[in-house]
């Protein structure tokens, strides 16, 4: 059987034949982002095998019909058909989780334990924030670095503040510093999510 000398290339051939319904524009656009995260990815880890690199960009036509999705069109990859690319069964699912449910989880963590302090808030919002750290890493939508920044941003930051604050102060308040402690979170936590939306890949 014989191997392809340039996986790069096959790849990025892949999801142009499967975004091939797309506007010539938005198609070189989406395979300028995959071929740039590619080779920043390359350059930032050396010793990584190629086909890890492009498993976890996704399978091509999973790519293609959200792109296809985003633009308005009605063109989508066969249910049962096999993936275009290998290990990327699981990609499917993911892309099936819109960009804005795990931002809105992150977001709204905050303000649930700010409002609820006594009734279980910090529980439902730390349980907002890990499921949509989880649905941000797992997304089809952000590239391994944004997913990085974005989950440190909106989840270790504030999650290690709070730790913090509860440890030396006995736990947030209503009241002076702990709301401004609480609203700083909140303008980070929101302002990582803007920025994810505006990075976020078709």
């Amino acid at each position: 059987m014989k191997t392809s000398q340039d996986p790069v290339r096959d790849y990025l051939s892949a999801v142009e034949r499967e975004a091939s319904a797309l506007p010539a524009d938005r198609r070189q656009e989406l395979l300028a982002d995959l071929a740039e995260h590619i080779e920043v990815t390359r350059a930032e880890r050396p010793d990584a095998v190629i086909g890890e690199i492009l498993a976890e960009l996704g399978d091509p036509r999973t790519i293609a019909a959200t792109a296809l999705a985003e633009s308005g069109s009605t063109a989508a990859p066969a249910p049962d058909s096999a993936p275009a690319w290998g290990g990327a069964d699981d990609s499917v699912r993911r892309g099936k989780v819109h960009p804005l449910v795990p931002l809105l989880l992150l977001v709204l963590a905050q303000p649930v334990g700010m409002v609820l302090p006594d009734e279980g808030g910090s529980l439902i919002g730390g349980l907002l924030r890990i499921t949509g750290a989880v649905l941000l890493c797992t997304s089809v939508h952000w590239t391994t670095d944004r997913k990085t920044v974005g989950v440190l941003l909106t989840f270790v930051l504030p999650g290690v503040a709070m730790a913090v604050w509860n440890l030396t102060d006995g736990g947030p308040s209503g009241d002076g510093p702990a709301l401004v402690a609480n609203l700083a979170a909140l303008v980070l936590t929101a302002g990582t999510a803007a920025w994810l939306w505006r990075v976020r890949r078709a």
